[in-house]
């Protein structure tokens, strides 16, 4: 078997709209298609051997061990890769279940899709399926814990943190959508402006002073000090001689840890004699210069929560510990409670397993005991100095203990320090009583707080201190997204995701739209290129300016990682026309239907989905939606557009010359169409068509008819503004349009326009495109010998696979099929092509360049006319 493409796709995409997070891998079985599992002896027990958790796989059984039959039964090997790669997941503490697997129109290459949690562990899932796979075929050992532990390192070190990801989680349980910013623990919640950004527990809230503060322990001590809260007394040491003297003022035992030290890394507690106290003092010193003294305080390790200065949750920590039985000794105690299931490996369950380090060692050396040694029964060892749970440490909630003046200090606390996520650590007998009163003492604040011990503490009550930090970020009625239209077709889409643009600009936001040719940000180019895929939408959702979206999204997009947003407000679809066909399995117009329907089905179900009713695909696409659906047509007198005026439905219309949106019978003229400059006097007829889809979709979001008005009267098309998108260059003698037509149907869009221009001699300069079907090619070529008097072709570029001479025979047959008699010449290179069209055009030529890079056609003629303007003369 051999992996022809591996791809994860991050957002809706073609094979599930609700499930955004799946592995794509396009599969070759060679010889094992001739091979289903019943034909492989003794497959199926070996699998059962390796994978006996899998008689959970219901399959399309529906039963338990559904999974299993199909395997008797006889089922093919990308089946059985796609329950692997999830299986495997789960076995790694990722569990995940949806799968397909499809046979692509190739014999025996197959794609097989898979969920996953987290990216790379899916990817690294894909490729290990298939190598478990060939080893269950071949009847060989396979090291599956090897890789199961790979997957979990995978995932320590990919995946968000415990705090992060619980404020995540809980973001999306209210729909908030969130863009992981980078590979850390940065994140994004909401779109554009209404964004907020927040890094493990702090967020963009969160005071840069108050996190100076509570960083800097002696500072922290002192303002508490100064507001009558119990500290323990101690200062800052960096030498020996200044540790002795704090010693002989606070006396033993001390605590020894960095001034800005976390996690209890360098920390030594109990400190009882000058030596321990010198060693103390080096090891703390390995962590940060200055070393905080403090008097040891007796009592247990509490952390309270406080978020947006009210308390939500209190927790006792205790440290990493065994207790003897009399038997065992503490390294095989050490493993055992390394057994529990509630122990993993780094943050990946609720406890993290226990290590044996220096400061274990230390703890040991100081009771005389060693690894080896067995303590008695029922005697509790520590392993650690503190009690963090990144240390092997054990948590119990006590929230509801807490005595209701601790809970006034806890909150007075974080607004003396001005933290709005803020981690008290006091050392009391309790919280029961008032610390005044139990002489417990706060030992420190902590800015960036961990949640785990609250999130699923060891014992008590969980505690979902996520929600009020999302209630802190987004209080009732804060909106978390902005509104976004998608659109997308074959052929129109950069138009009207420009004149949308427009519209919304004029009616006041802030707009952030992507196109073929560049990402904008109010008009201002920020990335030039091909930017309609999810990257680029990403790019705009990310903007903290941008208050409105408008996305172009190609098919390229979907394909490769599928939508670049969770929903859409609008979706428009301009048409399903004859483009790309014969790429990635998109063979024909029903399955370029089924990749282009994935932007309507992410409409929100109050949304609306804007679909072309003179085009039979789009109307087929409108049967299947659930949100609302309304069409455009170009012939008010069809009987879809007539059926749906008697529903009452809502439908954009040219008629009588008129823009025009329709309910029911009622009718509401937006603008005459040879008073918008984009449909060329009313002679471009598929520009018209753009008109409606982009007059439709804002009439819909709600603006005003007489601001759509205004908007297509003042969307001026042109170089600049719709660059490659019917320029027309008017010279002294002739004209010259630039259009970026490279499909069968944007020819034909041209050569309508063609017929009202008047002109003593029509030249074209077409090319053609490797990847496209003869068929497709040939298509043009027929289109271009109708139209054109004269044809120069050029065919330098996006050769894709063919060569210059293949496809330039290509377009010969074409226009020889076109019935008229046609001159031709071939120029290969493009540049050379349009500077040989302007500087032999006669008088009254109409030159037209089909180009599919835009920019440099553009800028050739526009420095020929600029010439002429200058010297009068070419």
């Amino acid at each position: 078997m051999k992996i022809l493409k591996i791809q994860a796709l991050r957002g809706p995409n073609i094979w599930s709209v609700q499930r955004k997070k799946l592995i794509q891998m396009r599969l070759d079985l060679e010889e094992i298609e001739q091979f289903p599992t019943n034909k492989i002896d003794g497959f199926k027990e070996r699998l059962e051997a390796m994978f006996p958790t899998m008689i959970e796989h219901r399959c399309s059984e529906g039963v338990r061990g559904g999974f299993f039959m199909r395997i008797e039964h006889g089922t093919w090997m990308g089946h059985v890769i796609e329950h692997i790669a999830l299986e495997i997941q789960t076995l790694a503490g990722m569990e995940t279940g949806f799968g397909r697997t499809r046979e692509t129109k190739t014999p025996g290459i197959y794609n097989v899709v898979f969920s996953y949690t987290e990216e790379n562990v899916g990817m690294f899932a894909a490729e290990s399926s298939v190598a478990i796979a060939e080893a269950l075929i071949a009847g060989t050992d396979y090291d599956l814990e090897a890789d199961i532990q790979k997957m979990r390192e995978i995932r320590q070190l990919v995946r968000l943190g415990p705090s992060t990801g619980s404020i995540v989680e809980e973001a999306v349980a209210r729909d908030i959508p969130w863009i992981r910013l980078g590979t850390n623990s940065l994140v994004q919640l909401g779109y554009g402006i209404n964004q907020m950004r927040f890094q493990a527990t702090i967020t963009c809230k969160t005071s840069n002073i108050a996190v100076g503060i509570a960083c800097n322990k002696e500072e922290t001590k002192r303002m508490l000090d100064g507001a009558s809260i119990p500290v323990a007394s101690g200062s800052i040491c960096s030498e020996e001689e200044e540790l002795e003297a704090t010693i002989k003022k606070i006396g033993y035992p001390i605590v020894l840890k960095p001034l800005d030290g976390n996690h209890g890394k360098g920390a030594s507690i109990n400190v009882t004699n000058w030596e321990d106290a010198k060693s103390g003092l080096a090891f703390a010193k390995e962590y940060g210069r200055r070393v905080i003294v403090e008097k040891f305080i007796t009592g247990f390790d509490f952390r309270v929560l406080v978020i947006d200065n009210k308390l939500v949750a209190a927790a006792k920590r205790v440290p990493a510990n065994v207790i003897g039985n009399g038997t065992n000794t503490i390294q095989e105690l050490i493993d055992t409670v390394n057994l529990d299931p509630k122990r993993g490996y780094g943050h990946e369950n609720v406890l993290t397993e226990i290590t044996v380090d220096r400061d274990t060692l230390d703890l040991l050396d100081k009771l005389d005991y060693t690894l080896e040694t067995v303590p008695k029964n029922g005697e509790i060892v520590y392993l650690k100095s503190t009690a963090n749970l990144s240390t092997g440490g054990t948590s119990v909630d006590v929230t509801d203990m807490m005595h209701p003046e601790n809970i006034f200090l806890c909150e007075r606390i974080s607004r003396i320090i001005g933290l709005d996520i803020c981690g008290v650590d006091i050392m009391a007998e309790n919280l029961t009583q008032p610390l005044k009163e139990n002489g417990g003492v706060i030992l420190e604040v902590n800015a960036a707080p961990g949640f785990r011990m609250h999130l699923a503490p060891s014992e008590g009550l969980p505690r979902n201190v996520a929600s009020p930090v999302i209630d802190m970020l987004y209080p009732l009625g804060k909106p978390s997204r902005i509104p976004i239209i998608a659109v997308t077709g074959t052929n129109g889409k950069t138009t009207t995701t420009r004149l949308l643009a427009h519209i919304v600009k004029n009616n006041g936001y802030k707009v952030g739209f992507t196109t073929s040719d560049g990402i904008y940000i109010q008009n201002h180019m920020m990335e030039k290129g091909d930017t309609t895929g999810p990257l680029s939408a990403e790019y705009i959702l990310k903007d903290p300016t941008v208050e409105f979206a408008v996305l172009e999204t190609a098919r390229g997009g979907i394909l490769r990682s599928g939508l670049g947003f969770s929903r859409c407000d609008i979706a428009v679809v301009t048409n399903i026309q004859e483009d790309h066909l014969g790429l990635n399995d998109i063979d024909n117009l029903d399955d370029l239907a089924r990749v282009k329907s994935t932007v309507v089905k992410s409409v929100k179900k109050d949304g609306w989905a804007i679909l072309n009713a003179d085009d039979e695909y789009c109307v087929k696409i409108g049967a299947d939606l659930t949100c609302n659906v309304a069409y455009f047509s170009m012939d008010e007198e069809s009987s879809l557009v007539k059926k749906l005026a008697k529903e009452g439905k809502m439908v954009a219309v040219y008629e009588n010359g008129f823009i025009t949106v329709k309910k029911g019978e009622w009718k509401i003229r937006i603008e005459r169409a040879t008073h918008v400059p984009l449909t060329l006097g009313g002679k471009a007829k598929f520009m018209i068509s753009n008109v409606l889809a982009a007059t439709l979709a804002s009439y819909l979001w709600g603006f005003k008819t007489e601001d759509i008005s205004l908007s297509l009267q003042t969307f001026i098309p042109g170089a600049a503004q719709t660059p490659g998108r019917m320029n027309i260059f008017e010279f002294k003698k002739f004209k010259v349009l630039i259009d970026f037509a490279h499909n069968p149907a944007g020819y034909r869009g041209v050569e309508e326009y063609l017929q009202s221009v008047e002109a003593n001699k029509k030249i074209g300069i077409i090319a053609g495109v490797g990847d496209r079907r003869d068929e497709d090619i040939k298509e043009c070529a027929r289109i271009a010998g109708r139209m054109f008097d004269h044809i120069i072709i050029r065919q330098e570029k996006h050769l894709r696979g063919r060569t210059e001479e293949e496809i330039i025979d290509l377009i010969l047959e074409g226009i020889a099929e076109s019935g008229r008699t046609v001159t031709h010449e071939i120029i290969s290179k493009e540049v050379e092509a349009i500077k040989h069209a302007i500087n032999s055009a006669e008088d009254g030529s109409f030159i037209t360049a089909l180009s599919d890079v835009v920019t440099n056609a553009i800028d050739i003629v526009q420095q020929y006319l600029d010439k002429e303007n200058e010297q009068g003369i070419i």
